[in-house]
């Protein structure tokens, strides 16, 4: 499905720096063994950077109508503390404003409403990146319930 996602998405991709996935939060991670955005994360050929961090839990997104979705996110993300950032080392050595400059790729496996996807780019966008794309496995087509 990655592959898929870079073969589609290459005009997406091309001229981006790097690749962020979408965070679980550590328990959803830990109960389901994986994080399926960082799965195909790594299938796109950018760089992967865990620079997102879920501070608290939230309800599952498909579990709510699309009016809440946006308020269940709000402020569920943060930058990881620099000592935890797991990418490029070059990346890791920056100093002033960790993503000044560069394009990143938010990767997702589903986007319904987006919210989760606007929650995390608002975070990048704060971190200082000069440009926030989105690429997911998935998108709802039809009316969220």
């Amino acid at each position: 499905l990655g592959r898929l996602m870079r073969h589609h998405g290459a005009d997406l991709l091309a001229g981006a720096d790097i690749a962020v996935p979408v965070p679980l939060h550590w328990s959803r991670r830990y109960w389901r063994g994986f994080n399926q955005a960082e799965l195909l994360a790594v299938q796109l050929g950018l760089p992967v950077a865990h620079l997102l961090r879920r501070v608290r839990r939230t309800r599952p997104q498909v579990d709510l109508p699309a009016r809440e979705r946006q308020a269940n996110v709000e402020g569920a993300f943060a930058l990881r503390r620099r000592e935890t950032w797991n990418g490029p080392a070059w990346l890791r050595r920056l100093v002033a404003t960790p993503l000044a400059g560069l394009t990143v790729v938010l990767v997702d496996d589903v986007s319904t409403t987006g919210a989760t996807l606007e929650a995390c780019a608002r975070v990048v966008k704060h971190a200082g990146a000069k440009e926030v794309r989105v690429i997911t496995a998935a998108r709802v087509a039809t009316r969220p319930r």
